[in-house]
């Protein structure tokens, strides 16, 4: 039998149930810089004393952590060979390791099986679970009920923002680079002295285990410092040894593999992007990465050197979003919001930590005091217990006899008969002063921020002392860095582009042209612009959004004459509702671009305002956007000019037109519009006598009366 059901009712009663689950369960970290599976490891390891104690097999650590993370040993295992040192994932590993733990920076290189290896908690976990035992985190059942959990763990120093976090949720995702912890606690400081200090004066850029060398953009990095979205680029540090004629690679980017790369080379080494290299090797040992490549006796070294770096990994990029859920709700957040979440979150773990210390030593006061009142009377004391009949009313009559609680008639009951003596009395109440002056610090650090703030900055001073280190991924600034493609990498061979009205793009090599027949175009289009150019050049396409999108010729495939050949929209995936208005390919760039305005405005931009050293793919605000655009027109030398208003018609020369180097100018007036608008323009061909009529050696002009058909 079939029961129907809404849509809406299954998604919202059990797909939403799942993604929830999944946000806040599995895969996003939460401010004290642990997933669930990373907390429940690590709990269960400082529980199995392996913070202190010695290495215990593996195969151990993963049957216990099933006790709160029932997810099977290969899941668990996964999880906690990324956090050791062996793997070198993490700028701090969390675990301390012995065996094969495999390496984050290869693919092929496996992790020996659990039984094999062993590992303990590192050093620094101290900072992780310090006062874990003093109430200072909310516990809660595990998944059966038969013991407790943190829910977040106590961390000194804010780990969320030290080792790299990655997750896929449903519907979002994570990926947090790591940060030198030395930045990180000066940061964190100077923004607990004064919260609208600028982070990027103590953090530069982050920080990889696998060093490498970021390419530094201020821009960029001050976007995703400020708002946890963005993205850099990670260079490979090599060195050359020109006796052996080889260069080898010690350090590469963290997003790939020693195995991504060897294979990228030697696939441009087959298809001949790449011809100067006579052998390629992992040479990866005991002593670190390592990449060798071994290159022809002629090479040119720094061209090799280009062509590696513009063809395969050896430069990458990292993606950052750092998202992270706080009271339970996601939230992407700038490293000055996310210290600001960590200090909020460090400073009620402190209040707790505090109030659980107050509270024992009230505790241990309120015994003393019924201590103090025994010394008034030790043998009355002596006498009760002694004439007391029966056991169970010791502890009444005491309360009786000297005005005392349980508590304190109990802690007087259970003290050896040898110690009820003056001196012992004596030597314990002394504590009493002592204590009530720490208690009263205590209450006095609680009530203040500075007072906690400055336990929070003294701890994190000692972090940084005990486990700083330098920095192991180089700055260096993206411009310095060339990162073009070299034209000897692309293939170069002359060819004939078409652009059609309908926006088709049809590009033929001429040796392909010469033996075609018949150019064929869609029904109802026909070919606007026929350029001869060669597989260097660029196309570049404006639409009516203000943006000009960028196709290298090499990028686009060859087409026969017979076939329609690529639709523009298609081929730089256009957004909706946006239009194509323009389109021209260039080599060279050299030419005007002339954008004509119904306003009577002409901005004439040279076309190398378009020309850009990264292989950039979309520009914004590619011209002006002061009045409507009628037409662009690209120009190469002095030619007329023909523009039309309604009942207005003006010629004039290309070079009596200024050029304005913006390309969002709003260009000068060329034909003055009262009570028009500018309909068209084109450049003229084949003058008339007629035409001449209508030349203006100065402008503005306001053109002369036009009463006949458009020349075009």
């Amino acid at each position: 039998m079939h029961v129907k059901q809404k849509i809406s009712s299954v998604l919202k009663e059990n797909y939403m149930p799942y993604a929830m689950s999944v946000i806040i369960s599995r895969a996003i970290p939460e401010i004290d810089g642990f997933k669930p599976s990373h907390r429940k490891l690590l709990y269960t390891m400082f529980k199995m004393n392996l913070l202190k104690g010695n290495k215990t097999k593996c195969s151990n650590i993963v049957g216990q952590t099933m006790k709160l993370h029932p997810h099977g040993d290969s899941a668990i295992y996964e999880t906690l060979v990324r956090l050791t040192s062996g793997n070198e994932a993490l700028t701090y590993p969390l675990i301390d390791s012995k065996g094969n733990m495999g390496k984050h920076y290869s693919r092929d290189m496996a992790y020996a099986a659990h039984r094999y290896t062993e590992a303990k908690l590192a050093p620094i976990c101290a900072e992780v679970f310090q006062d874990i035992d003093k109430d200072i985190v909310d516990f809660v059942d595990n998944f059966d009920g038969t013991t407790k959990e943190p829910v977040l763990l106590p961390t000194t120093f804010p780990s969320i923002l030290v080792n790299s976090n990655q997750g896929i949720a449903v519907g979002m995702a994570s990926n947090i680079c790591p940060f030198n912890l030395e930045e990180v606690c000066d940061a964190t400081i100077a923004y607990i002295k004064d919260p609208k200090v600028d982070i990027h004066k103590y953090i530069k850029a982050p920080d990889f285990p696998s060093g490498g060398t970021i390419l530094y953009d201020e821009a960029e990095m001050r976007e995703i410092l400020d708002t946890g979205r963005g993205s850099f680029k990670i260079k490979s540090k090599f060195k050359i040894d020109e006796k052996k004629r080889r260069i080898e690679i010690t350090e590469i980017p963290y997003t790939t593999t020693i195995e991504a790369i060897i294979d990228q080379i030697i696939e441009n080494i087959k298809n001949g992007n790449i011809k100067e290299i006579s052998d390629i090797r992992d040479e990866t040992d005991l002593n670190g990465l390592k990449i060798a490549i071994d290159y022809k006796r002629n090479a040119d070294i720094d061209l090799l050197i280009q062509k590696l770096l513009t063809t395969s990994k050896l430069i990458d990029t990292f993606s950052c979003n750092f998202n992270i859920l706080i009271n339970g709700e996601p939230k992407v957040l700038g490293v000055d919001e996310i210290i600001h979440e960590w200090i909020i979150f460090r400073r009620n773990s402190l209040i707790r930590s505090l109030n659980y210390t107050i509270k024992i030593k009230k505790e241990e006061l309120h015994l003393l005091k019924g201590l103090s009142k025994i010394l008034l009377d030790i043998d009355k004391a002596i006498t009760i217990i002694r004439k007391t009949d029966k056991d169970k009313k010791v502890i009444p009559n005491l309360m009786e006899g000297f005005e005392i609680d349980k508590i304190q008639a109990t802690f007087v009951s259970d003290i050896k008969l040898r110690n009820l003596n003056k001196e012992y009395i004596l030597k314990k109440i002394k504590d009493i002063e002592k204590l009530e002056k720490e208690l009263q610090n205590l209450n006095d650090t609680i009530n203040s921020k500075v007072k906690l703030n400055n336990l929070i900055i003294k701890k994190l001073n000692e972090v940084k002392k005990s486990y700083g280190s330098d920095r192991k991924s180089e700055i260096k600034k993206a411009e310095k860095i060339e990162s073009v493609i070299n034209k000897e990498i692309i293939e170069e061979y002359n060819l004939k582009l078409f652009i059609t009205k309908e926006h088709y793009i049809k590009k033929i090599p001429l040796t392909s042209l010469r033996a075609a027949g018949e150019n064929k175009v869609k029904e109802g289009d026909k070919i606007i612009e026929e350029l001869d150019l060669t597989n260097l050049g660029e196309l570049l396409i404006f639409t009516d959004k203000f943006n000009v999108y960028k196709v290298r010729l090499c990028d686009i495939a060859d087409k026969k004459a017979s076939e329609l050949g690529d639709y523009s929209p298609t081929l730089i995936k256009l957004e909706k509702n946006e239009n194509i208005i323009f389109q021209y390919a260039t080599e060279n760039f050299e030419g005007h671009l002339l954008f004509i305005y119904e306003n009577g405005k002409i901005a004439k931009v040279p076309i190398e305002a378009y020309k850009t050293k990264q292989n950039r793919k979309k520009l914004v605000n590619a011209y002006g956007k002061s009045s409507k655009l009628v037409k662009i027109i690209y120009v190469n030398d002095d030619k007329y000019l023909d523009i039309y208003t309604k009942d207005k018609r003006l010629i004039c020369k290309v070079s009596q037109i200024s050029e304005k180097k913006s390309k969002t100018s709003v260009g000068v007036q060329v034909i003055k519009c009262k009570d028009s608008k500018v309909i068209n323009a084109d450049l003229i061909k084949e003058f008339t006598e007629d035409d001449k009529t209508y030349i203006y050696a100065n402008i503005p002009g306001v053109g002369r009366n036009f009463d006949g058909q458009l020349k075009f």
